[in-house]
């Protein structure tokens, strides 16, 4: 059973933008987590959590109406083309709340929530103390090469007085994020190969006047050949400046699932089918590369036993440090049995094999 963001907030189904927001401010501020102690953090983190995903979802009309038709699982499922809402995810403010790499496609590809601090100070501005009104639109990406998304990554802390402004220090204060980070997923090809990614990025600027306004840029991300998972593409001070200092765009390397290979480390693992023919009297099998280059996978003499394995050097990934060098590529072989035989076939190999 899929979430109730309509309780969840504790509005109708009938309630306007005016009630939502009315409800999310009473609520995130009830919940937030620095407003709770130890004990009581982890419940605090999860409502908080849920009241902030169920003001994003009611409080943008695409996500609101394909809610209201599938639920939460057809929401962050995705919807198929026809089956309503288009791709992308704008938040409240017309944000768009989510980054990815992939290319565009029909229907809506899936919600996924943004950060609940990031609706948070959407929501109660950038200042010290007061409830201000909605912040400006926060960073967003387009993948020139591919599809768009985005992110909001405005961040804050509170003041010693905690939220509401009771206290010595009171009222909420918020402080730039050092860095925005945000996955960038490539293939496997492409990490093999190395590649150039074009990146549109548009961020918030403050001016001298304090209004803030957008303003954009390409950037050029490189992949060398051979990075793994995790590696940190670092852009300095090309995120957010609402005048305490532009922040860093960070982007993290992530490696999309490829339907022959599995990277381990240096290494490229693959399964090779073989007959129960192939496995007892040799084979010849042609394999791709991730370079496009094809080579033959070959048995002519030995028995293969299920799962066995097998390593060709220099056929795996290219290793980043050491340019020139390659891992191995890993071979499991799985041996396919015969569903049946006849009888005439069980005499033939019982013949072959006691003799």
């Amino acid at each position: 059973m899929g979430k109730d963001y309509y309780s969840i907030l504790g509005v109708t189904k009938e309630a306007d933008d005016d009630e939502l927001k009315k409800a999310y401010r009473k609520l995130a501020l009830k919940w937030h987590p620095d407003r709770h102690k130890d004990d009581d953090k982890e419940h605090a983190e999860k409502e908080f959590k849920d009241v902030s995903e169920a003001y994003e979802v009611l409080s943008d009309k695409q996500k609101r109406q394909i809610y209201d038709q599938f639920g939460e699982e057809g929401l962050k499922g995705g919807v198929p083309p026809g089956g309503g809402g288009g791709g992308g995810f704008p938040g409240g403010d017309g944000a768009t709340y989510t980054f990815t790499s992939g290319g565009p496609g029909g229907g809506f590809a899936g919600f996924n929530p943004s950060n609940p601090e990031d609706i948070f100070s959407q929501l109660f501005g950038s200042g010290i103390g007061g409830l201000g009104g909605m912040g400006g639109r926060s960073s967003q990406f387009m993948d020139v090469d591919g599809g768009m998304g985005g992110g909001a990554f405005q961040g804050f802390s509170f003041g010693p007085g905690g939220a509401g402004g009771g206290g010595r220090g009171g009222g909420i204060r918020t402080r730039r994020p050092q860095e925005i980070t945000r996955p960038l997923a490539c293939t496997l090809e492409e990490i093999y190969n190395g590649c150039s990614k074009k990146l549109k990025v548009t961020r918030r600027i403050r001016g001298a006047d304090g209004t803030i306004n957008p303003s954009e840029k390409i950037l050029k991300v490189d992949i060398k050949a051979g990075w793994k998972a995790g590696t940190k593409i670092r852009f300095a001070k090309e995120g957010d400046n609402l005048g305490n200092g532009a922040q860093d765009i960070v982007f993290v390397l992530e490696e999309k699932p490829h339907p022959l290979f599995k990277r381990d480390g240096d290494d490229l693992k693959i399964d090779l089918t073989l007959t129960l023919d192939e496995a007892l009297c040799g084979f010849k099998k042609p394999v791709q590369l991730l370079s496009g280059k094809t080579i033959q996978v070959s048995n002519p003499n030995s028995i293969i036993r299920p799962n066995q394995i097998s390593r060709m050097s220099n056929y795996g990934m290219p290793v980043s440090k050491h340019p020139g060098m390659f891992g191995a590529l890993v071979i499991t072989y799985k041996v396919q049995f015969p569903t049946s035989l006849t009888l005439s076939q069980k005499e033939k190999i019982h013949e072959a094999l006691t003799e």
